[in-house]
C-alpha cells in the first residue's frame, strides 16, 4: 500500500463558498510548493497550485504525522501533477499570500486568476509540447529585431540624467532593496534612465520588469527597449523581450508567460497584471506613470499593481523605480518622509522649455445662440499652428457626440432604462448608447414622450468637437482618437502613425492620447472643458485633474527646437482656481503640499486608511439592508474599536444593468487596525450573504475594496 502525503493546494473556489485558504489533498509523493496540479473540487476537476505550509506547520512533527494518518482517508487525491512546468518560486507564493490577505480575497482566487488561462487547461503532455516548441522558436528566431549599429547612434545622457543614474546606482548597490521616486518633468528623458538602469541589471544576469498603465503605451515602449537591447546594448549580448497584457491572445499570453517563468525572457513589459509575472531572476521593477489610476484593478481582487511592485521589490531584493511627472500623493508623501529616495529631473532634454500655460476665461467669451466649444483666441492659435506646419492636440475627456439628447417641449432626456445614467448620443451611427451597460438604440425620429420632432443634443463629446473643429478650420486635417474610433484591431496604431508622419494637423481625443505618447510635431495642447473635476465629491478628483492636465501639457514642445513656442491652453469658467495657478507655474510640489495639507486636516489618505464594502442587489433596499447588517456585525467585533464605519450610501452610478449598487466606507488612522478588523469581519460577511436567500433580500455580489481610488 502506498503511503499518501498531505499537501495544501490553492484552488480558485467561488467567493460565496467562504474558502479563503488552500485546501488539503493527498498525494502519492511529496510535491514541491509552487507545482501546478489538477485536483477534484466538487464534481469538477480544476487546476491548483501546491502551496507552502503555514507558519505553524512542522511545529510538532510527530503530532502532525499522526494527524495526517488519522485524516488521510477523508482527503481527496491529487489527480495529476504538471511536472513539465518548474514550480513557481517561494517568493512568488509569498507575493500572492500578501496580496490575498491585504486585499481580502482567497489565496486560490488571486493565484489562479493571475496565471494564463491556457495554462490551467493543459495537461502535462500538452504543456510539455508547448515548452519544447517555445524553446525551438526562441532558438530559431533569436532576440527581437533591433536597429542596425549604423542607425543606432549612442544616446548621450544629459547632465540631469547622469545625476539621476548616479543616484540610482547607489540605490541599486545598497544591500537593502530601495524604492526610488523618479520625479521627472514631461520630456525630461525618464525612459532613457529606465533603459540604462535596465542595462546595468541585465549585465548582472538578472531580469527586468517594466509596468505601464495602459495597453496602448506598451508597443512604443517595447519598440524603445527592443531598439536598445534587441541587438545588444553595446556592453552585452542581445536580450529577449516579451509583453504581458490583456490584449494578447490566450496562446500569446501563455507563450510570453512561459518565456518569463523559464528564464528565457530578459525583459517583461506589461500592464498591471504583469506585476504577478513569474521571474526567477528579478532585479529591477520600473513602474512608469506610477500615479495612474489604471494600476488599480477594479474587478475581482482589487489590487494596486504599484503597491504590489513595491512589496515585490522587497521580497526579491530588487530595486523599484516609480517614475512620473506628477507622482501620486501617497508616493510623494513617502518620499517626503524619507521612505523613498526622490530623484528629480525638472528640465527637458535639450534644454527645451515647458509649455507656456494660457488660461482662457470663458466668462468673458461672448454668449452665442449655439455655444461653441472653442473660443475665438484658441481657434486663432490653432490656425497659426496649421500655417506653420505644426500640429495641435485638443483634449476633451468625454467620448461620443453629446452626453444626452433633450426634448425642450416636455423635458424628456435620453436616460438609460437599465442604469441611473444617460445614454450618450453617437452621431456617427445615429445611436444612443449607454457607456455603463452597453444598451444601444437608434436615435428616435421624434420625442418618445410627446412626439416633438425637435430634439436636441446637450453638451459635447469628442465627436462633436471634431465636427466643430472641421467647421472652424476647414483647411485642417482633423483626426480623432478615443475608445470609439479605435475599437477595431489596428485602428489605434494606424491613427498614431498618421500623427507621427505629419498627416494630421489637429488631433482630438480623450485621456488615452494625453499621456505617454511622444508626439514630436505638436506645439499646442488645449483642454476644452476640464472644470467638472474641480468640485467633485471625490477627494481625489483635483489630484487626477492636475495630473491629467500636466501630462497633456507634456505632449507639446517635445522637440527642443519647437519647445520655446509650445503652449497649453485651458478654457475654464474658474480661472482663479488654485489648481490652475499651480498649473501655470508647472509647480507640482506646491500643488502637492496644498493637497496634502487639506487631506491631513480632513483625515483623508495618506493620513488615514480606507476600505469600501460594496453590495449589489436587484433592489436598493436589499443592498442597504445587507450593508447595515454588516455594520451592526462589525460593531460587535473587538477589532473595530479604532475603526469608523459610515452609513450605507448609493454608488456614484447607483444602478447599472438593472442592478442596484450601494457602498459603505470603513476608515481608520491605523492600517494595521483596519486590516485586523477586515480579517475578522470577512467570515461574518460570508455568513450574512448566505443567510439572505429570499427574493427580496438576495445579494447578487459583494466585495471589499481596500485602498479604493473612487468613492
Amino acid at each position: 500500500m502506498v503511503d499518501l502525503v498531505r499537501v495544501r493546494v490553492a484552488v480558485d473556489a467561488p467567493q460565496h463558498s467562504g474558502l479563503t485558504g488552500p485546501l488539503d489533498y493527498s498525494s502519492e509523493c511529496p510535491l514541491a510548493p509552487g507545482s501546478l496540479v489538477h485536483v477534484p473540487l466538487g464534481r469538477r476537476s480544476v487546476a491548483g497550485l501546491i502551496w507552502p505550509s503555514g507558519p505553524a506547520a512542522g511545529a510538532d512533527e510527530t503530532a502532525a504525522t499522526a494527524a495526517q494518518q488519522a485524516l488521510q482517508p477523508e482527503l481527496r487525491q491529487v489527480q495529476q501533477v504538471v511536472g513539465s512546468l518548474p514550480p513557481l518560486s517561494p517568493r512568488w507564493c509569498e507575493l500572492v499570500d500578501f496580496a490575498a490577505a491585504y486585499y481580502q480575497r482567497s489565496v486560490g482566487e488571486v493565484a489562479l486568476s493571475v496565471l494564463p488561462p491556457e495554462l490551467r487547461k493543459l495537461d502535462d503532455a500538452q504543456l510539455q509540447r508547448r515548452i519544447v516548441r517555445l524553446h525551438k522558436v526562441f532558438e530559431a528566431s533569436g532576440p527581437v529585431a533591433a536597429e542596425t549599429a549604423a542607425s543606432r547612434a549612442e544616446v548621450m545622457p544629459s547632465a540631469e540624467q547622469e545625476r539621476a543614474l548616479a543616484q540610482l546606482r547607489v540605490s541599486m548597490a545598497s544591500p537593502e532593496p530601495q524604492v526610488v521616486l523618479l520625479h521627472g518633468a514631461t520630456g525630461s528623458g525618464k525612459t532613457e534612465v529606465y533603459l540604462r538602469a535596465a542595462e546595468q541589471v541585465l549585465a548582472g544576469g538578472r531580469q527586468v520588469l517594466v509596468l505601464v498603465p495602459e495597453i496602448n503605451l506598451t508597443p512604443q515602449l517595447e519598440a524603445r527597449f527592443g531598439a536598445r537591447f534587441g541587438g545588444g546594448s553595446g556592453t552585452g549580448p542581445p536580450r529577449r523581450i516579451v509583453s504581458l497584457h490583456s490584449g494578447l491572445t490566450p496562446a500569446q499570453r501563455l507563450r510570453h508567460w512561459l518565456a518569463a517563468h523559464l528564464g528565457l525572457a530578459d525583459l517583461v513589459l506589461g500592464t498591471r497584471l504583469a506585476v504577478f509575472a513569474s521571474l526567477p531572476r528579478l532585479g529591477l521593477i520600473v513602474v512608469d506613470e506610477e500615479h495612474d489610476p489604471s494600476y488599480k484593478q477594479q474587478e475581482g481582487a482589487r489590487y494596486s499593481a504599484r503597491d504590489l511592485a513595491v512589496y515585490r521589490g522587497r521580497l526579491e531584493q530588487a530595486t523599484v523605480v516609480l517614475g512620473s511627472a506628477t507622482p501620486s500623493l501617497e508616493s510623494w508623501q513617502r518620499a517626503e518622509q524619507g521612505r523613498y529616495t526622490r530623484v528629480a529631473m525638472p528640465s527637458r532634454i535639450g534644454g527645451g522649455a515647458l509649455p507656456q500655460v494660457r488660461i482662457v476665461d470663458m466668462n468673458l467669451v461672448p454668449r452665442r445662440a449655439e455655444a461653441q466649444a472653442l473660443s475665438a483666441p484658441l481657434v486663432a492659435a490653432l490656425r497659426l499652428r496649421i500655417e506653420r506646419g505644426e500640429q495641435s492636440l485638443v483634449f476633451l475627456n468625454r467620448r461620443g457626440y453629446a452626453p444626452v439628447l433633450h426634448c425642450a417641449a416636455c423635458g424628456w432626456k435620453s436616460a438609460c432604462p437599465h442604469c441611473s445614467a444617460w445614454r450618450v448620443f453617437h452621431k456617427v451611427d445615429r445611436s444612443l448608447r449607454c457607456h455603463h451597460c452597453g444598451f444601444t438604440q437608434a436615435v428616435p425620429r421624434a420625442c418618445p414622450e410627446c412626439g416633438n420632432t425637435d430634439i436636441a443634443a446637450i453638451g459635447r463629446g469628442t465627436e462633436k468637437l471634431e465636427e466643430q473643429l472641421a467647421l472652424a478650420l476647414p483647411e485642417a486635417r482633423v483626426a480623432r482618437i478615443d475608445a470609439d474610433s479605435t475599437r477595431l484591431k489596428g485602428a489605434l496604431e494606424a491613427r498614431l502613425d498618421a500623427v507621427h508622419s505629419g498627416e494630421v494637423d489637429v488631433l482630438v481625443g480623450t485621456q488615452m492620447i494625453a499621456k505617454g505618447h511622444d508626439f514630436r510635431r505638436i506645439t499646442l495642447v488645449a483642454a476644452v472643458n476640464p472644470d467638472s473635476a474641480l468640485f467633485s465629491s471625490d477627494f481625489r478628483a483635483p489630484e487626477r485633474l492636475f495630473a491629467l492636465l500636466m501630462q497633456a501639457a507634456g505632449r507639446a514642445g517635445r522637440d527642443a527646437e519647437q519647445a520655446a513656442r509650445s503652449e497649453m491652453w485651458v478654457q475654464t469658467w474658474h480661472p482663479r482656481h488654485a489648481l490652475y495657478a499651480a498649473l501655470r507655474r508647472h509647480d507640482f510640489a506646491a500643488f502637492a503640499a496644498s493637497q496634502l495639507k487639506e487631506r491631513e486636516m480632513a483625515g483623508l489618505p495618506p493620513y488615514a486608511h480606507l476600505a469600501l464594502l460594496r453590495a449589489e442587489a436587484r433592489s436598493a433596499d436589499a443592498a442597504r439592508a445587507f450593508l447595515q447588517a454588516a455594520s451592526d456585525a462589525a460593531a460587535c467585533l473587538p477589532a473595530a474599536v479604532s475603526v469608523a464605519i459610515y452609513s450605507p450610501v448609493p454608488a456614484s452610478v447607483a444602478r447599472v444593468a438593472n442592478v442596484e449598487r450601494m457602498q459603505m466606507l470603513v476608515e481608520s488612522s491605523s492600517r494595521v487596525a483596519l486590516q485586523r478588523m477586515l480579517a475578522t469581519w470577512l467570515p461574518q460577511l460570508h455568513a450574512l450573504r448566505s443567510q439572505r436567500r429570499g427574493d427580496g433580500e438576495r445579494i447578487l455580489r459583494w466585495a471589499v475594496d481596500v485602498d479604493p481610488l473612487a468613492i
